[in-house]
């Protein structure tokens, strides 16, 4: 399986106004957002972005009222995790 690497300059990082501790969580969470909302990534791969449940992405989606996109991709995952379940 591959992973991505993404680099965030010291500067941007420095310049976040968040406590160090909460930079990457957050930047992994409104990257998973962004994704999302434009379609890149399913839900699932969304919230497995982001460290969260599908149940809590979906929480914080309706916080934000970010459109809810289900399609193929969503059925197939949702069909998976009831037969694993």
């Amino acid at each position: 399986m591959k992973s991505l690497v993404l680099e965030i300059p010291g500067k941007v990082a420095d310049a976040m106004r968040l406590p160090d501790g909460e930079k990457s969580e957050r930047l992994h969470l409104e990257l998973a957002i962004s994704l999302y909302a434009q379609g890149i990534l399913g839900l699932g791969m969304a919230a497995q972005l982001a460290h969260l449940t599908r149940a809590e992405l979906n929480r914080v989606l309706a916080q934000r009222q970010v459109p809810i996109h289900y399609g193929a991709e969503e059925l197939a995952e949702d069909l998976a995790h009831g037969r694993s379940h």
